[in-house]
């Protein structure tokens, strides 16, 4: 095992933090799971992930606070 450090935004790490918490997960076997899903992929899916992910990153959103409130499912 080895310590790395990374940087990302505090509210993402404060929420991803948060989520993994609740769950009751250790995030870096999270962060650990998702590296190594990533580099055993085929290149084929690796690109077509970045691909989606960049439209995704593009793409324009609306802030939903609750989906009820929303979308009236009251």
């Amino acid at each position: 095992m080895v310590l790395k450090t990374f940087n990302v935004e505090e509210e993402t790490y404060k929420n991803f933090s948060k989520f993994c918490k609740e769950l009751g997960i250790s995030m870096s076997k999270q962060i650990e799971m998702f590296m190594e899903a990533f580099i055993k992929e085929e290149p084929i899916a690796k690109k077509e992930y970045l691909e989606k992910l960049d439209k995704l990153r593009k793409g324009k959103f609306i802030r939903v606070d609750t989906f009820v409130k929303e979308f009236n499912l009251e």
